[in-house]
């Protein structure tokens, strides 16, 4: 009796400190307090995924450099899944609890983990059966398949379902509002991954080369999934995050409610998928050197898209909540504030990387060719900075309000209607280096799209609610 007093103490405390951060902290205080370390956590994300080409680099062969570059793709299209159930969850458990709907909460938790891992271990079965064409389909040729097949057994055959499980935990646990340990899950397994790639890979240790590096990112995922089994664990009492299978069958509407931003948010990241793969396909008629060059330069101009997913992943419980608990003045307030901070960041980073574009590549590879691909690279990518801001922004609040129609109309003109045409455009009248302005090229006319599109829905949701 007692233990249960306790318990539902515990429980209750818990409801307050959440409606205090969503309900009454000061805007700034509670995007700081839910972006920080969401942003953090993108970091250490960002510099994990740079971990594989700066170690592999320290190679110095091209090959095994390019090899990463064309597993990336692959590795990619785990986001669609993590997306689908991680994304589409978290925007409906934010909602939920907007409403004081635990249950829902509780189902939606259950119902995503458990279709999240029989998405990871499909996909670990099609790769790994049919793993000539998915080769052949990335790109690959005889010089680099044996490297980029050695990178894959780890990361995909062995690695997809600790990778989309990691994502999908943590955005699960940020719904309530805990961004710190949602950040310190994934965070805990990328430090690990850098730590252990040198190891794995460089000659004067276990000397595996590019299969090591693989091997490091297959390790840290599983340690940041125990991270996340032991959090739910010791908070069971006091969590609406739910893992027990007997609250699968969530009810029809919650899974509509999941779907209906997490296809979205997956179809956005296939499509993303297959823009890369287009991008390496091209790239690849030009050389190695050529393909890693453009695999550096396209995972450093990746800093400001983590930076720019992880506010916006960040803020999304505090939009979700207020706009289902009818709050619309603290829910603009918050979007108001956060644009101000992505302008300043987004525009600083652009002119730090087309003036500095040479040197940056340069920490990844002292390979001439590769630094002069690099240096053109870089500038001409970094001018998509501020507009791909304004994109990722516009994205993150449809899918913390529940539209997700308008994320998956954005997707397919980022990639189907402007990037992919403008890859091929772009090759023919400018060879290799149109490739690398074809994003900045999609960003500047989608960010136009974005603020006609966001100033309509506030202005029509202002007018309802007046």
């Amino acid at each position: 009796m007692w233990k249960d007093s306790i318990e539902r103490d515990d429980l209750e405390h818990m409801k307050q400190d959440k409606t205090y951060l969503f309900e009454e902290m000061s805007i700034p205080r509670a995007v700081m307090e839910l972006s920080i370390p969401t942003v953090l956590g993108t970091l250490v994300m960002m510099l994990y995924n740079l971990a594989d080409t700066y170690f592999v680099g320290m190679l110095n062969q091209p090959v095994e450099n390019a090899a990463v570059t064309l597993a990336a793709p692959l590795l990619l299209s785990f986001n669609a899944v993590s997306n689908l159930f991680g994304v589409g969850a978290s925007s409906m458990m934010s909602r939920a609890l907007g409403r004081k709907d635990y249950d829902t909460v509780r189902g939606a938790a259950s119902f995503s983990f458990y279709c999240a891992i029989a998405c990871s271990v499909l996909l670990s079965l099609a790769y790994t059966t049919f793993q000539s064409g998915f080769l052949a389909v990335l790109g690959a040729d005889p010089v680099t398949t044996k490297a980029t097949a050695n990178y894959l057994f780890w990361t995909v055959t062995c690695g997809a379902c600790p990778a989309i499980l990691n994502v999908v935990l943590s955005n699960m646990v940020r719904s309530e509002g805990y961004s710190m340990h949602a950040s310190l899950g994934v965070m805990s397994g990328c430090l690990l991954n850098i730590v252990m790639d040198p190891f794995f890979i460089l000659p004067q240790f276990l000397g595996m080369g590019v299969a090591g590096a693989g091997l490091a990112t297959f390790l840290s995922n599983t340690m940041a999934c125990l991270y996340f089994f032991v959090l739910l664990f010791f908070r069971r009492k006091s969590t609406y995050v739910c893992l027990n299978p007997k609250r699968f069958f969530v009810h029809k509407a919650a899974i509509l409610s999941i779907f209906g931003v997490g296809i979205p948010a997956s179809i956005q990241n296939l499509l993303n998928v297959t823009g890369m793969t287009i991008l390496n396909n091209f790239t690849s008629a030009y050389g190695a050197d050529a393909v890693a060059a453009m695999g550096i330069s396209y995972k450093v101009n990746m800093l400001p898209m983590y930076v720019c997913m992880g506010i916006g992943q960040g803020i999304m419980p505090l939009v979700s909540y207020n706009y289902a608990s009818g709050n619309r003045k603290r829910m603009k307030d918050s979007i108001l504030f956060v644009t101000k901070i992505m302008a300043v960041f987004a525009v600083t980073l652009m002119a730090v990387y087309f003036i500095w574009s040479g040197e940056i590549t340069r920490l990844f590879m002292e390979n001439k060719s590769i630094i002069a691909y690099g240096t053109r690279f870089l500038r001409l990518m970094s001018i998509s900075i501020p507009f791909l801001a304004t994109d990722f922004m516009a994205v993150g609040i449809f899918q913390a309000i529940g539209k997700g129609s308008y994320s998956l109309v954005f997707a397919i003109l980022r990639k189907v209607v402007l990037e992919i045409p403008a890859l091929y455009i772009l090759n023919y009248f400018f060879p290799l280096y149109g490739l690398a302005f074809a994003q900045s090229s999609a960003e500047i006319v989608l960010a136009v799209a974005a603020v006609v599109v966001m100033s309509r829905i506030l202005k029509e949701d202002t007018a309802m609610h007046s």
